[in-house]
């Protein structure tokens, strides 16, 4: 079976329509309409926004909630360093809570404990695509008026107790990068049910021009108002996060076929965990998916507990599965703060008088910490079925050569 995870449909026949229409950019063309209106249809959302990335949505996530100077935002310390740059870009405060040692996912406990009276909002993050629990953080969130932002970066189509990831909080990101479900290289979209939010994200991502809607980005159309000498243009604090046309015909393409890409993956994922649990491994330990829980796997992550058990060590255990055909195993990104940007406090040069008393510590989130440190993450996204099935098979053999071992 050929891999759908590129492109599998319409890409080519969109681009060259949008090359031959020579309106090129989201302020005049079709193209990041239509997207954003299927996407929102798919999603069960009523307002869509696309942009550049899956960075920059989170960025006019936060700054459309209200997030503003000296504001905390809670986010989980086991993530990618963009949950945080975004806080800082919105000049406000990075503050991390802990995550559940079996799902990798946000801890809704601990973002009790971390929450203040300068708790604006809490970023969750639905960890190589499966969905925080969420019903306790929205608690939390409608107890002290704060906004949720959901990360949906590298999970599509997901559920969380029957109901569809990202119309549980109050915006949900996704990324359109070159490792996700649909890609267009760089990309990302907001859906949201909030008009006020899906405005004030459509003027963060395109330079503030107040004549833009929250349904409709393209600021052209009316050309007798827009080419007036007298017409002022901008009317909030903006950046340029538009999406291009050419990103955006790519994009819709890769909606059209986002259910073959999810079930592909979710398949060859589905090789990896069987090599587990067919050979009695107990140190590969699988992201646990609660009951109600659909995961969509955007990459297979397991706790590696192969030192304690077996006495092979983190980096011997990913030598051994690449000799025997594997092509590598890939770590989990560092802890958020043990970054240098974080943990060597390079950012309060941006804003001192905010950021002077801020400081990040080794042992803040331990349970990310350790995890971190065993997580290995094993790459589905195969051109192929059976070079999925290949490369499971090199994890089998990997398992059975340290059989015994002790």
């Amino acid at each position: 079976m050929q891999n759908p995870t590129k492109y599998y449909g319409k890409e080519l026949e969109y681009l060259e329509k949008v090359l031959k229409s020579e309106t090129w950019t989201a302020t005049e063309g079709s193209w990041n309409n239509v997207l954003e209106r299927e996407f929102a249809k798919k999603f069960n959302a009523k307002y869509a926004v696309a942009f550049n990335s899956g960075t920059s949505t989170l960025h006019a996530a936060l700054e459309a909630v209200g997030v503003r100077a000296g504001d905390e935002v809670i986010s989980p310390a086991l993530s990618v360093i963009m949950n945080t740059t975004s806080t800082i870009h919105a000049n406000a405060i990075p503050v991390y809570a802990d995550v559940d040692p079996e799902t990798f996912n946000i801890d809704p406990e601990d973002v009790r404990r971390k929450i203040t009276p300068r708790t604006k909002a809490i970023q969750t993050v639905s960890l190589y695509g499966l969905s925080p629990d969420m019903d306790p953080i929205m608690e939390i969130a409608r107890e002290h008026d704060i906004a949720v932002i959901e990360d949906n970066a590298q999970c599509f189509l997901g559920t969380y107790k029957g109901r569809p990831v990202g119309t549980l909080g109050d915006i949900a990101s996704y990324s359109f990068e070159n490792s996700k479900h649909m890609s267009c290289g760089e990309g990302g979209i907001i859906i949201t049910d909030d008009e006020e939010y899906a405005m004030m994200c459509r003027k963060v991502g395109g330079h503030g021009f107040q004549n833009l809607r929250a349904e409709e980005g393209r600021v052209k159309l009316n050309k007798d108002g827009f080419q007036n000498p007298e017409y002022k243009r901008v009317n909030e604090l903006g950046w340029n996060y538009r999406l291009s046309e050419f990103s955006a015909a790519i994009s819709l393409a890769q909606l059209e076929s986002l259910e073959k890409k999810v079930d592909y993956r979710v398949k060859t994922s589905n090789m990896f965990l069987d090599a587990i649990k067919s050979t009695g491994c107990d140190y590969l330990v699988p992201q646990k998916v609660p009951e109600g829980y659909e995961h969509t796997y955007w990459s297979v992550g397991v706790v590696y507990e192969g030192l304690e058990s077996i006495g092979v060590t983190w980096r011997d255990f990913r030598k051994e599965y690449v000799r025997q055909g594997g092509d590598g195993i890939y770590g989990a990104c560092s802890v958020a703060y043990l970054e240098p940007l974080v943990s060597e406090r390079k950012f309060v040069r941006r804003l001192p008088q905010i950021y002077e008393n801020v400081r990040y510590e080794k042992g803040l989130c331990p349970v990310s910490e350790e995890l971190q440190s065993k997580l290995m993450q094993f790459k589905n996204n195969y051109r192929s079925l059976e070079l999925a099935e290949q490369k499971a098979a090199a994890l089998e053999r990997t398992i059975l050569h340290f059989k015994g071992v002790k």
